[in-house]
């Protein structure tokens, strides 16, 4: 898996705490309920591309290769985004997962 990024990175280090309390939220949160790691992935990723948020796009998509979602699954969760948040929020969702997927960085293959 990649290493979290550089200001997530320098945020754990000046607030071990808080770093600390927000990764066991999130631990217990998808602990909380029966949906499985795929599933619990792609409902991320629909939140992060619902709220615009292109950081958390690329960390939920790498989170979701890792959850083993295939390329084509994480575009459908984008396209479905399509009647609800409009065509350019849509087209900003799906740069955000070209990002991620076409990166040279990206260890993972397409499925």
């Amino acid at each position: 898996m990649q290493k979290a990024p550089k200001r997530f990175q320098k945020f754990t280090k000046q607030y071990p705490g808080v770093a600390s309390a927000y990764e066991k939220l999130g631990a217990e949160c998808h602990a909380g309920g029966p949906l499985n790691e795929k599933e619990r992935a792609l409902v991320k990723l629909g939140l992060s591309i619902g709220a615009r948020l292109e950081g958390a796009v690329h960390s939920h998509v790498r989170k979701a290769l890792v959850a083993h979602v295939g390329h084509d699954e994480i575009f459908h969760v984008a396209l479905l985004s399509l009647p609800t948040i409009g065509l350019p929020s849509m087209m900003a969702a799906m740069t955000w997962i070209d990002d991620v997927l076409s990166s040279s960085k990206t260890q993972f293959k397409k499925k």
